[in-house]
């Protein structure tokens, strides 16, 4: 029994330092936490944590509301399956600093190097007007340009929101997120750590990308943090967020909430580019309100996760408003990646646009699942949808389940679009006949094939995206 269950141990190893070495985000960070709250939930667990955080008395009333109704709301029946979730099995406060930091040089050493290795102080440097850090369940590093501060944004981390800004904070947050929403929404209310704050004040551009980088260092981690996002009238800007995590034997959870309020005329971009290692369960609510003229843009990456359910919504609220979603869901073996989007039009003259891009392949599945709603006979809306599924192979699938209600509206004009193909011999043959090979050739297709995304992206973010489709084609990205 000893020597199988020793054969067994370095079989699980080498199974392991194979998918390491195929995921580069994968390696892990010896960390001595400065807490560690006890493995499980209960509403102990949730008082522990507002306690930690010295909250005010609203705060964790609002929380400890929340786990009730968490425990009250039944799991999701309907995308992925989740049945291998146990709430009980995930550690949902970690703290690996005393506090957040403006500099990188006092983030400690252990921390600091993974930051590093994932290039952060590096994009700071190059295009960034802030970034902020979060390592487990804190903002660990938090910077923003000097003359940024001096026109009135606020760019700090959630933590220091609810402290430091406590009449902004409580005017928006969960306004468009309530905690009943559905389940992950009341466990983020319940247990949310860390996230951003953003404040534009109006008429203020913030010309170059705000980022924050979410990492997940421990074993069965929890990571809940909270975003929210408040752009005044005439004002502008763009964030960005990045996430990876370590590989092991046991899932983690991350279940994120992001409320963006877009005023009068002004102009929002959140870009993510997620790729979480394949023992991630990545299930996150994000939502914007955008008011009259506003724009809002949602730009989504999913690469990672052994499961993703993520569908950002606009609910576009006063006549002008306009709401964009370009999205992209990657699935290789052992990966559900269940995205889309979601366009409410709340007035009349409002328009909306949805490009979502799915590529499946090695055995890996991709879901489109889209609504576009119109309410309270409304006119002139319209709103155009294009889903293009990009199937790699025989043992792969991609499923669309688009949902359009505009039963009391007038005049509307909605276009769907979708589409579904393979990469055809004809176009390998060509690519190759000029030189490439076969993982070349493909990642060239592939490229093209998400071209209407990439476009949107930063360069910078537009050069990592066609890094990870070379990646993807050649088996190794998580």
């Amino acid at each position: 029994m000893k020597e199988i269950l020793q054969k067994n141990s370095k079989t699980n190893v080498k199974i392991r330092e194979s998918l390491e070495d195929e995921y580069k985000f994968g390696f892990r960070t010896k960390s001595k936490y400065k807490f560690k709250a006890k493995k499980g939930l209960n509403k102990d667990i949730v008082a522990e944590i507002s306690y930690m955080k010295n909250e005010p008395s609203w705060m964790r009333d609002f929380r400890l509301k929340s786990y009730d109704i968490f425990l009250s709301k039944p799991m999701p029946l309907w995308g992925a399956d989740l049945s291998d979730i146990n709430f009980e099995d995930f550690y949902y406060f970690l703290r690996a600093q005393d506090k957040s930091v403006k500099s990188w040089a006092d983030v400690s050493p252990e921390i600091k190097e993974t930051f590093d290795k994932l290039g952060i102080p590096e994009a700071e440097r190059n295009f960034l007007s802030g970034v902020g850090a979060q390592f487990e369940s804190e903002v660990v590093y938090h910077s923003i340009l000097k003359e940024l501060e001096d026109k009135g944004v606020i760019f700090t981390d959630m933590d220091s929101a609810v402290q430091q800004y406590p009449d902004i904070v409580r005017k928006y947050f969960s306004t468009i997120i309530p905690p009943y929403d559905n389940k992950f929404a009341a466990l983020n209310s319940a247990v949310w750590s860390g996230g951003s704050f953003v404040y534009v004040p109006k008429g203020v551009k913030v010309e170059t990308p705000l980022q924050a980088y979410f990492r997940i260092n421990a074993k069965a981690m929890g990571q809940f943090e909270r975003t929210l996002i408040v752009a005044e009238e005439a004002s502008s800007v763009h964030y960005l967020e990045g996430c990876t995590a370590p590989i092991y034997d046991k899932n983690s959870l991350h279940s994120a909430v992001v409320e963006i309020v877009c005023k009068e005329n002004s102009n929002v971009r959140y870009t993510t580019i997620q790729n979480w290692s394949k023992n991630v369960y990545n299930l996150v609510t994000k939502r914007a309100k955008a008011y009259k003229n506003a724009k809002m843009f949602w730009v989504d990456g999913n690469f990672g996760s052994k499961v993703t359910m993520k569908y950002p919504s606009v609910y576009l609220m006063e006549e002008g408003a306009h709401g964009e979603v370009l999205s992209i869901a990657s699935a290789s073996s052992r990966q559900h990646i269940d995205a889309g989007s979601k366009i409410i039009h709340n007035a009349s003259n409002t328009t909306s646009r949805v490009i979502s891009k799915s590529i499946s392949r090695d055995g890996g599945r991709t879901t489109y699942r889209g609504l576009i709603r119109a309410e309270n006979n409304i006119e002139k809306m319209k709103a155009d949808v294009v889903c293009d599924a990009l199937l790699m192979d025989a043992d792969s699938r991609t499923d669309t389940y688009p949902t359009i209600d505009v039963d009391n509206a007038k005049r509307p004009l909605i276009q769907h679009e979708a589409t579904v193909s393979k990469i055809g011999e004809d176009q390998l043959f060509y690519l190759e006949s000029r030189g490439l090979d076969y993982n070349e050739a493909t990642s060239l297709i592939v490229s093209g094939f998400l071209e209407p995304i990439a476009r949107e992206l930063p360069m910078e973010y537009a050069v990592e995206l066609n890094r990870l489709i070379k990646l993807e084609m050649e088996n190794s990205v998580g």
